[in-house]
């Protein structure tokens, strides 16, 4: 049994209002991330024109969103966990819509560099405490599933994206598509105003617990071997993500001759199977457990993927693309409620951050690195369909490092 899983019976009972509205919140602030993550790739070829920027100019952009996200990550998630959910909540989107409304009105590269930067600062801190905002609210048979429930905002974001892109950008040019995605930043801002603060996280604060919140991670020898174990599971999930999305609208338009018109066909059908593996994987987590799940999902994965890359014809890679999205980004169905429960109160939001911030920054930085470095000896899709490789590993560590939590309370 989970050394920090202690049972406990005063758990105050939460409003089903209360519980949506806290899903919302955190729903949106999501949004917001999947959104900004796929304008930006968008409009980066205007952007490109507008300052007349070198490629490793435009690749820098990209790369201080990544480094202010993970910063984000780290700062908000221990604010969280030292002032409160909510108000770090509210403040950390209310960076991220001030530093996105700016920049469309940015002068010049170096302007637009630094408040990309503040954009993925504002950012950082949404899912972790997001996550934990809904998990300490949520009873342990369904917390999984609602985690899912947050989880899946990120790819209504990107969905999002893609229709903005195609509705602003030939009007008002990439200027005003930042300024649109100000609007889901606000929303989460207004929702945000009529949520409390879990009562768990009152009952720690009135304790007067003062250890930093980082200890809580790797204090006994069973949290320590939790946290390098989720944080591999982590970056393999968001190794693969970046991975495939970024690199798979070139591998169709060279292997396959897809139109601009074709990709994006891809993007949303990938897309909805995402949607759709992350509430299944939520709610099997609920019903089978968190353990057994990964250990399956990383396994299927490893088999799917050199199998989808292997299709030759063009259709079947198409609306393959809903099964590859399920397996690929289903995971993060989960991960809310798996994280939540191998870490006390007083360090949940540092937990959710810096483990899943981490695996994002290292995974979500390297997958697409490595495929483009596999590419100049064998074939880009060749290189996409060894991504494979990690998958195994992940199941291993899985397996190894990570407890069972599936219907435990919450670690006081």
């Amino acid at each position: 049994m989970l050394e920090a899983a202690i049972e406990r019976t005063n758990i105050i009972e939460v409003s089903q209002t209360e519980k949506r509205r806290n899903i919302w919140a955190a729903g949106l602030g999501y949004l917001a991330d999947g959104l900004d993550q796929l304008i930006i790739s968008y409009t980066l070829p205007a952007i490109v024109a507008t300052f007349a920027l070198t490629t490793i100019q435009a690749g820098s952009i990209a790369t201080a969103t990544m480094i202010g996200t993970w910063l984000g990550a780290y700062v908000f998630g221990f604010l969280a966990d030292y002032f409160g959910r909510v108000k770090t909540f509210t403040y950390s989107i209310l960076v991220y819509a001030l530093a996105t409304g700016i920049s469309a009105f940015s002068p010049s590269y170096e302007y637009l560099m630094i408040l990309r930067f503040l954009v993925g600062v504002g950012i950082g801190g949404e899912f972790g405490i997001g996550m934990a905002l809904v998990t300490e609210t949520w009873p342990s048979k369904w917390r999984a599933r609602a985690g899912s429930y947050v989880a899946v905002g990120f790819s209504i974001g990107a969905l999002l994206a893609s229709i903005v892109t195609l509705l602003v950008m030939p009007i008002w040019g990439w200027r005003g598509v930042m300024v649109v995605g100000v609007i889901p930043a606000a929303l989460a801002v207004w929702s945000r105003l009529k949520i409390k603060e879990p009562a768990i996280f009152e009952e720690n604060k009135s304790s007067g617990n003062k250890k930093f919140p980082l200890v809580y991670l790797f204090n006994t020898t069973t949290r320590a071997k939790a946290t390098i174990g989720l944080w591999f599971m982590t970056a393999v999930q968001n190794f693969g993500y970046y991975g495939i999305m970024i690199w798979m609208p070139t591998a169709l338009a060279k292997y396959h001759h897809y139109s601009l018109a074709d990709t994006t066909e891809w993007e949303l059908i990938t897309t909805a199977g995402m949607i759709g593996g992350i509430i299944l994987f939520g709610v099997l987590c609920d019903k089978i457990g968190r353990k057994p799940m990964y250990i399956t999902l990383f396994l299927l994965t490893a088999i799917v993927i050199p199998i989808y890359f292997s299709i030759s014809n063009p259709s079947i890679v198409l609306f393959g693309g809903f099964v590859l999205g399920a397996v690929v980004n289903g995971g993060m169905g989960g991960y809310g409620a798996i994280l939540s429960e191998h870490f006390p109160t007083a360090a949940r939001s540092t937990a959710e951050n810096f483990i899943f911030g981490t695996g994002r920054g290292i995974g979500g930085g390297f997958g697409p690195l490595l495929i483009g470095l596999l590419a100049v000896h064998m074939s880009l899709y060749a290189a996409l369909g060894f991504l494979f490789i990690v998958y195994p590993f992940a199941a291993l560590f899985t397996w190894l490092l990570v407890p069972e939590t599936k219907g435990i309370e919450l670690p006081a």
